[in-house]
């Protein structure tokens, strides 16, 4: 055998190079995140983290014992932007500050957010002090997360909910559900923002009609996580829909 020379280049994301913690049964975010960091300068690396068929307190809390292997995971020779959690409930059952310790202290990063982290700045952004959330759980997962961005600041009065707890179930959920299920809350009226919550939740595709219909900024788990992962990185992504990514283009 003859050895051949070869030259070493730089990393494949010479803009920004990403990671995300991706529960099992989720089916949907990394589609999303896909859509959203397509450009070839941008390099999205994905690991998968054990999840239960259920989604319930116990579950999610149990993500904390396997998320530093899970982290772990992603190449070990890669310094990256930003690493995201991918899970609302997840990072609400567990605290956030818990979960950027543990991303921190298993992989090379230099930063770190998840989706509670991410809507938290996003609703600071956008200004949005009162809310509405739209969630596909039952009421045990669903009312943690209100109570959680209650306590940030922002009053959320009012929510819907599919009140599912099979992960497999919410990744079918229709969008044009997610999207009748919006428009019902804002139409409500006496709130200044929307928050569809859940990262399985296949939200992108309805985003910019519940904005015009309603007059309002919505916000959904995967579009906050990908506007502050992008922030932290640097970059903008011109083509995602909604007032939080124009804010972030503009």
């Amino acid at each position: 055998m003859s050895h051949f020379p070869y030259d070493l280049t730089a990393p494949i994301g010479c803009a920004a190079t990403l990671g995300l913690i991706v529960l099992q049964a989720d089916e949907t975010v990394e589609q999303d995140f896909q859509r959203l960091f397509a450009a070839p300068d941008q390099a999205l690396y994905v690991t998968r983290i054990p999840s239960g068929a259920d989604v319930t307190p116990e579950t999610l809390r149990q993500m904390e014992r396997d998320l530093p292997h899970s982290a772990s995971l992603l190449p070990p020779s890669v310094a990256f932007s930003t690493v995201g959690y991918a899970c609302t409930s997840g990072a609400t059952m567990i605290g956030p500050d818990r979960v950027a310790e543990l991303i921190r202290g298993a992989c090379d990063t230099q930063a770190s957010t998840d989706p509670l982290t991410a809507a938290r700045a996003a609703l600071r952004a956008l200004g949005i002090t009162r809310l509405g959330i739209v969630s596909p759980y039952v009421a045990s997962v669903a009312e943690p997360v209100r109570q959680a961005l209650g306590a940030a600041g922002v009053e959320t009065p009012e929510t819907l909910s599919f009140g599912e707890a099979s992960e497999a179930r919410v990744a079918r959920i229709d969008p044009a559900s997610i999207r009748a299920a919006a428009l019902e809350l804002g139409r409500r009226g006496g709130l200044d923002g929307l928050f569809l919550s859940c990262t399985n939740l296949r939200t992108l595709d309805v985003i910019d009609e519940i904005e015009t219909e309603l007059g309002l900024p919505v916000v959904s788990s995967n579009l906050a996580l990908a506007w502050h992962m992008a922030s932290q990185a640097g970059l903008t992504l011109p083509d995602a829909p909604g007032r939080l990514m124009r804010q972030l283009a503009g």
